[in-house]
């Protein structure tokens, strides 16, 4: 994971009640890959297994800030089990979550999605 000082530095601009979903969703990263990579991006954070590929093929999650809410995206959300019907998503793939309030988030949930996309091998598909 990135030392704190680069985290605090991404986080410096984003208000307080947003920075605190951040990290409880980085928690849950290193809860359920404590191997996982992890690398800034412009507005965000991405998580992925550098032994199995990139952040696409190996992707876990991204945390993207935006000014108002962060969203919790997975970059082969559409083979993630959801029986909430949580994600959505426009593009072949990719699904994510908005966040707007700690108190609110379904942080049980997430980490279960995390887990699903953690464990999930594309080159294991049919056709992957």
């Amino acid at each position: 994971m990135l030392p704190t000082h680069t985290i605090d530095r991404m986080l410096a601009s984003v208000p307080p009640e947003l920075q605190e979903i951040v990290l409880e969703l980085r928690n849950l990263v290193v809860e359920v890959a404590p191997g996982a990579t992890e690398r800034t991006h412009s507005k965000g954070f991405s998580y992925y297994f550098a032994e199995r590929g990139g952040t696409v093929n190996a992707g876990i999650c991204q945390i993207v800030i935006f000014s108002d809410h962060i969203r919790l995206a997975f970059n082969l959300g559409v083979f993630l089990p959801d029986p909430k019907g949580l994600l959505t998503g426009t593009t072949k793939a990719k699904r994510y979550i908005c966040i707007y309030s700690y108190e609110d988030a379904d942080w049980d949930y997430y980490k279960q999605l995390m887990t699903a996309s953690a464990a999930f091998d594309i080159y294991a598909q049919p056709g992957g």
